[in-house]
């Protein structure tokens, strides 16, 4: 049986992006991550030790948010890496990298990457 654990809304002030002036100013960013997998010893047990725990989902994503990288998408990579390795018995992880306000020649809100494995 399948089951969805969503992670979202982890808010960061971070340094990614390919202008100099975004490793310095920094700009806003939100992570969601969604773990896919068979939670049913966590549904019949309520031990923390069957289940995703979010403290140690939240210090990877920190972690991960705070090495400044020119791509979202490298970063939503090493993020992926990071918690599948964290949690090997799910079946799939997916991140999500909100950067907003990214510096184009106009208004634009937010880049948006997702990638899922």
């Amino acid at each position: 049986m399948a089951h969805q654990l969503q992670i979202r809304n982890i808010h960061t002030h971070s340094f990614h992006g390919c202008l100099p002036e975004e490793k310095i100013i920094g700009g806003r960013f939100t992570v969601h991550i969604t773990f896919t997998g068979d939670f049913s010893a966590a549904i019949q047990s309520d031990q923390l030790a069957h289940a995703v725990d979010y403290v140690k989902v939240h210090q990877v994503v920190r972690e991960e948010m705070a090495i400044p990288s020119a791509l979202i998408e490298h970063v939503a990579g090493r993020m992926l890496r990071r918690l599948k390795s964290v949690f090997p018995d799910v079946q799939t992880v997916k991140v999500e990298v909100v950067k907003y306000n990214p510096p184009v020649n106009g208004q634009l809100g937010e880049a948006i990457f997702v990638m899922e494995e």
